[in-house]
């Protein structure tokens, strides 16, 4: 790795994040993003924070602005980054990094963690998904055909994770997205299957308008989608042709589709 590699340089700035924390509960802010040389990050959130000074923050970073076409490697610079809010002024805050690793493809090309830093130990058991509530297929969202990406917040210990991955939307607002059993957000969602869903609007739209105008984030519950059920097949068929990068990966026989069920749906209006 050269020495000059950091964030900055592999993310760029300014850029959109999501943004988790933990207080009497889970919550999901889409934020403006500075990045600096020494990997710090300033945050802005046009429409207020709750966060406060030593409040632990992970923000999904990564540099998909603009992209709209995707491979089965997902080639962006991505990561789920653990840090520590060390001020607050108005609607800005300052984070530390405690922990990172960022992604291209399917390797770690720059990390990150205190020398002093464990992931925390998870004794929570795992359990299976309880099967999908639908019994026929939903509508598609056509607002979300140019949106293949989202972030996923799961709620591991200390504090939340947060993954991109490839989505199909429906216009109640469903999600459906794979994985596979070994991934930590699969496990994460079989301890506690309460999780978030952010769609920033990143491929459509500029900077400015995406972070005061387009996003949704979706608080939701996840349900496990068998094979064997009679809505995997015509889910996976509407998935791929969405996202038709990703058809290779229903081949593998441990794969999982997963539907996401909303509580409650946040989608400021846009710009007139």
């Amino acid at each position: 790795m050269a020495p000059h590699t950091n964030l900055l340089s592999l993310i760029g700035s300014p850029v959109l994040g999501v943004a988790a924390t933990y207080s009497r509960k889970t919550d999901v802010y889409i934020c403006g993003v500075d990045i600096r040389d020494n990997d710090d990050l300033v945050l802005t959130f046009p429409k207020g924070h709750q966060l406060a000074v030593d409040q632990k923050i992970t923000l999904h970073l990564d540099n998909r602005t603009g992209v709209d076409e995707y491979d089965a490697e997902l080639r962006v610079y991505r990561g789920s980054y653990k840090g520590l809010v060390t001020k607050v002024q108005d609607n800005q805050i300052l984070v530390k990094p405690i922990e990172f690793e960022i992604y291209y493809g399917v390797s770690v090309i720059y990390r990150f963690a205190e020398r002093v830093y464990e992931h925390p130990i998870d004794e929570r058991v795992q359990r299976e998904l309880p099967i999908t509530p639908l019994t026929e297929l939903p509508i598609p969202d056509l607002r979300e055909v140019e949106n293949k990406i989202g972030v996923l917040v799961t709620q591991a210990k200390s504090q939340p994770h947060t993954t991109v991955l490839a989505f199909l939307s429906s216009a109640e607002d469903d999600i459906f997205f794979i994985t596979f059993p070994e991934t930590f957000k699969s496990k994460l969602l079989k301890r506690d299957h309460h999780c978030h869903f952010a769609i920033d609007s990143r491929a459509v739209f500029t900077y400015t308008q995406a972070i005061e105008w387009n996003y949704t984030i979706i608080e939701a519950d996840a349900y496990q989608i068998p094979q064997s059920h009679h809505l995997f097949e015509p889910i996976r068929e509407a998935f791929v042709q969405k996202n038709p990068w990703e058809v290779g990966f229903f081949s593998h026989p441990q794969v999982e589709l997963y539907h996401l069920k909303p509580r409650k749906v946040v989608c400021p209006t846009h710009a007139e």
